[in-house]
């Protein structure tokens, strides 16, 4: 077997909608494809003795072990990794179950999908499963043990943190998007203006002057004891000479810890000896230069959580421990206390296993002990100093059992502070009686407290923590979101996006758009290139000044990685025609529509859905949406249009030479199609379409028809707003046409409009698209033959995978097949092909460059006018 591409979806895809993140692999059966499970001698004992678990998956059968008896009547490879990949992911505390694999048209390729939690973890799973699948094959040895180590590993390097992944579960859970920024945990909530960032439990209100007052406990100690509340006399020492004036003045025992510390590090407590002080000031000094040193408060360690100025959560947190039982050593009692099933690898469960390390054993050695220690029945015996839950320690939640007294204290001790979210450090003996009462003090003062304690406790009620921050940065009525229009379709799109954000920044909104030439704000280009895919939606959607998203959205990022959003609020179809067939498994117009209904499949349930009633297979689709449907036509004729008008539904019509919206038999006019510049004075009808879809999609966002019409009659197309869509440079004695029409359909437009150009000789610029099919390329000839006198043809700068003389060969196969005896050259090189046919210009000549490099072509293009204009003078 072998894998010829894996690729992460991580979005609204051709598989899912609701399933965002999955792995797509391409995967190879070769010799395998003749050889399904149940002609492969012993294959289902060996796979169930290696996985198990394998028999919890139903498959089609629907029953536990269903996938087993698949294997033992037979099937094929593909299928059995795409379940040990969900397997093995799920082994490794990952859980997922959504899996697909399906046969290409290439028999013995299929497509294996599975979703992943962890995008690195899903590849390694992918590639591992095939291994794993060939191991059983071939009956060789496989660790599996060792590769469900490995995706752990993988899992705790690249996951969010426990804290970070809470608030983005309540995120989710209210439909609240978010976007990951770069590989930590910084995290933003929402879309460009409305958009809330976080980092661990940091959010972006928290004052910076707070953060660094908590992190300087001294300060923080003074600040609290100047405010009547209880903490640890001590003081601040640097060397050995200042310790022990410090333990001189308070006496034994002492907490001695870094000055800027986290976590715990460098800590020690319950220091009762000055051989003890001085290992414990090196240890802090690993940290931080100044250290604290403080009486020792007996009590237990008590974490309280404010967020928003208000007490959400209390825990009583325990170091990771074992109790004896007379018989087993402490290594014994450790290693039957790992194997509690509420204890993990890392973060993966309510625990985290407990790990020997050298905090461990000093403790032990203070107790005169070692690991082969017998400790009596019902000791406890601490393994660590500190109650951290991520080296071990457990917590036990005492929310309802905290004093008002403690809780007002708890609430002042935020706002001294400063902190939006805040977790303070009590050692008390309890929190039941004010900690006044029983000598209890606030130890810490933590800036990015850890949720893990309170959203899982060892022992009580667990507390949903990150609601009260996602309350905090969203509180009711404030949107997170802001509108997102999408656009797609095979011709038309980036006019129609244009059009729509020419529409929106004219209503009075900071409009974000995506093209095939470029990502602008406010028509400023910030990015060139073709930026239809969902990383230049997301840039978008990342940026803090956008207001509106208009996005164009192409096949080839859906197909990559999916949508680059969860949701928008109108979705445009322009039409679906025979382009990029025949790649990425994409070969019939039927598989095309079901890549660009993903747009659609998108749109929210009280969105709307806007579609072409002119195009047979975007109306084969109508039926099937979830959203609310709306469609244009340029015939008010159209039987699609004739019901939706029946059954009192919005279309968009052309009719009469106006451009009309239709809410039943009412007829609302925007305005006369020749008024609006980008028509061409009505000519080109294609443009017509396109200010059809965008009239359409603003109306129903909720603009008003006056807006609509004002802005398409101030819409001036030009080769700086519209560049390579119609683009049409006027000389003295000729004009030049430079669009970037590369398709049938696109040739097809082209074609009408020229219908309506008087010209005695219409030269045409062509050349073919190495990576579509032959008859696509065969029909642009033919075409080219119908609409143009004289053609020169040229040839792409990037071939994809032919060779010139076998593309230029299919264009005159088509040009023999228009019917016209046209004359034509080839001159490989666009601009020297533009050159040309500008040097053959006469006068009422008319030039149509069809041209992939838009701006090369303008750019000489506008140097000949310049030219012309000089000579003029």
């Amino acid at each position: 077997m072998r894998i010829e591409k894996i690729q992460a979806l991580r979005g609204p895809n051709i598989w899912s909608i609701r399933r965002k993140k999955l792995i797509q692999m391409r995967l190879d059966l070769e010799e395998m494809e003749n050889f399904p499970t149940n002609k492969i001698e012993g294959f289902r004992e060996r796979i169930e003795k290696l996985i198990p678990s394998l028999i919890t998956h139903r498959c089609s059968e629907g029953v536990e072990g269903g996938f087993f008896h698949r294997v033992e009547t037979g099937t094929w490879m593909g299928h059995v990794v795409e379940h040990i990949a969900l397997e093995i992911q799920s082994l490794a505390g990952m859980d997922t179950g959504f899996g697909r694999t399906r046969e290409t048209k290439t028999p013995g390729i299929y497509n294996v999908v599975f979703n992943y939690i962890e995008e690195s973890a899903g590849m390694y799973a992918a590639e591992e499963a095939v291994k794993i699948a060939q191991s059983l094959v071939d009956g060789t040895e496989y660790d599996i043990y060792a590769c469900i180590q490995k995706l752990k590993e993988i899992r705790e390097c690249v996951r969010l943190g426990p804290s970070t992944g809470s608030i983005v579960e309540e995120a989710v859970s209210r439909k609240i998007p978010w976007i990951r920024l770069g590989n930590n945990s910084l995290v933003q909530l929402g879309y460009g203006v409305n958009q809330q960032r976080f980092q661990a439990t940091i959010t972006g209100n928290t004052s910076s002057i707070a953060v660094d007052i908590a992190c300087n406990k001294e300060l923080t100690k003074r600040m609290l004891h100047e405010a009547a509340i209880p903490v640890p006399i001590g003081g601040l020492v640097e060397n050995e000479e200042e310790l022990n004036n410090i333990i001189n003045e308070i006496g034994y025992p002492v907490v001695i810890k870094p000055l800027d510390g986290n976590h715990g590090r460098g800590t020690s407590i319950n220091v009762i000896n000055w051989e003890s002080a001085q290992v414990g000031l090196s240890h802090a000094q690993q940290y931080s230069k100044k250290i604290i040193v403080e009486k020792y408060v007996r009590g237990y360690d008590f974490r309280i959580l404010v967020i928003n100025n208000k007490m959400i959560a209390a825990a009583r947190r325990v170091p990771a421990h074992i109790i004896g039982d007379g018989e087993l050593t402490i290594q014994e009692l450790i290693t039957k206390e790992n194997k509690d099933p509420r204890r993990g690898y890392g973060h993966e469960n309510v625990l985290t296993e407990i790990k020997v390390d050298k905090d461990t054993l000093e403790l032990l050695e203070t107790l005169d002990y070692t690991l082969e220690t017998i400790p009596q029945k019902g000791e406890v015996v601490y393994l660590k100093s500190t109650a951290n839950l991520s080296t071990g320690g457990t917590s036990i939640d005492v929310t309802d059992m905290v004093h008002p007294e403690n809780i007002m204290m708890a609430e002042r001790i935020s706002r001294i502070i400063g902190l939006d979210v805040c977790g303070i450090d009590v050692m008390a003996e309890n929190l039941t009686q004010p900690i006044k009462e029983n000598d209890g003090a606030i130890i810490e003062v933590n800036a990015a407290p850890g949720f893990r304690m309170h959203l899982a406790p060892g022992e009580g009620l667990p507390r949903n923590v990150a609601a009260p921050v996602v309350d905090m940065l969203y509180p009711p009525g404030k949107p997170f979101t802001i509108p997102i229009i999408a656009i797609t379709g095979t011709n038309g799109k980036t006019t129609t996006t244009r059009l729509i954000s020419h529409i929106v920044k004219n209503n009075g909104y900071r409009v974000g758009f995506t093209t095939s030439d470029g990502i602008y704000i406010q028509n400023m280009m910030l990015a060139k290139g073709d930026t239809t895919g969902p990383q230049s939606a997301e840039f978008i959607l990342k940026d803090p000044t956008v207001e509106f998203a208009v996005l164009e959205t192409a096949r080839g990022g859906i197909l990559r990685s999916g949508l680059g959003f969860s949701q928008c609020d109108v979705g445009v179809l322009t039409n679906i025609k025979e382009d990029h067939l025949g790649m990425n498994d994409i070969h019939t117009l039927k598989d095309l529509t079901r890549v660009k209904r993903v747009v659609l499949d998108s749109v929210k349930k009280n969105g709307w859905s806007v579609m072409n009633a002119d195009d047979e297979y975007s109306m084969r689709i109508v039926n099937d949406l979830d959203s609310n449907i709306a469609i244009f036509s340029m015939d008010e004729n159209n039987p699609y249009i004739k019901k939706f008008a029946k059954e009192g539904k919005v279309t968009c019509v052309y009719e009469e030479g106006f451009v009309t919206i239709k809410k039943g038999d009412w007829k609302i006019r925007i305005g006369k199609a020749k008024d609006f510049p980008i028509t061409m004075e009505g000519k080109a009808r294609f443009m017509i379409e396109n200010v059809l879809a965008a009239s359409l999609a603003c109306y129903l966002y909720g603009f008003a028809i006056e807006d609509i019409s004002g802005s398409l009659r101030t819409f001036i197309p030009s080769a700086q707003l519209t560049p390579g869509r119609l683009n049409v440079f006027k000389f003295k004695n000729f004009q030049v046409l430079i669009d970037f029409a590369h398709n049938p359909a696109g040739y097809e437009a082209i074609e009408d409009y020229l219908k309506n150009v008087e010209s005695h000789k219409k030269i045409g610029i062509i050349s073919g698209v190495g990576d579509r099919r032959d008859e696509d390329i065969r029909e642009c000839g033919k075409i080219a033959g119908r609409m143009f006198d004289y053609i020169i043809i040229r040839n792409e700068r990037h071939l994809r995978g032919r060779t010139e003389e076998e593309i230029n060969g299919l264009l005159i196969d088509g040009m023999q097949a228009s019917g016209r005896d046209v004359s034509y050259e080839i001159i490989p090189k666009e601009i020297e092909a533009l050159k040309h046919a500008i040097s053959m210009a006469e006068e009422g000549t008319f030039i149509t460059a069809l041209s992939d490099v838009i701006s090369n072509a303008i750019e000489l293009v506008q140097e000949y006018q310049a030219k012309e204009l000089l000579e003029e003078e």
